[in-house]
C-alpha cells in the first residue's frame, strides 16, 4: 500500500533547494551544509525520493587518490513536476527557511 501524505518541511526544503536548479547535480555533503540538515535527516530523504523516481543519481570518482567516491543527485522529469506541485501547495509555513553556512 502506497501512503499519500504530505513532505515533511525538510524535504520541502530540499525540493526547493534542487528546484533552484533542476538539472545540476549536487553533492549530498554541499546539500546538507546549504539546508542545515544533519546526514542521517538529509539521505533518508534523498533515498525515499531516488526510490520514488523523483531524483536520479550517480557516483562521481574521486578526484584525490585515496578519496572515496561522491554520490550526487538532481531531480528527474517527474521529481521536478512533483517539486514545483508541491511547492505550489505547501503553505509557506510548512518550509523552513534555510540555514545556509557560509565556507570557512
Amino acid at each position: 500500500m502506497v501512503r499519500d501524505r504530505r513532505p515533511s518541511g525538510q524535504t520541502l526544503s530540499l525540493l526547493e533547494l534542487l528546484l533552484g536548479q533542476p538539472r545540476a547535480w549536487r553533492h549530498g555533503y554541499d546539500l546538507s551544509a546549504e539546508l542545515g540538515l544533519k546526514s542521517g535527516t538529509l539521505y533518508p530523504i534523498l533515498m525515499r525520493l531516488s526510490d520514488r523516481g523523483l531524483l536520479e543519481s550517480r557516483w562521481q570518482p574521486a578526484k584525490q587518490e585515496g578519496r572515496p567516491p561522491r554520490h550526487l543527485y538532481r531531480l528527474t522529469g517527474a521529481g521536478l513536476a512533483y517539486a514545483s506541485e508541491q511547492l505550489a501547495e505547501a503553505p509557506e509555513a510548512d518550509v523552513p527557511p534555510r540555514r545556509h553556512r557560509s565556507p570557512a
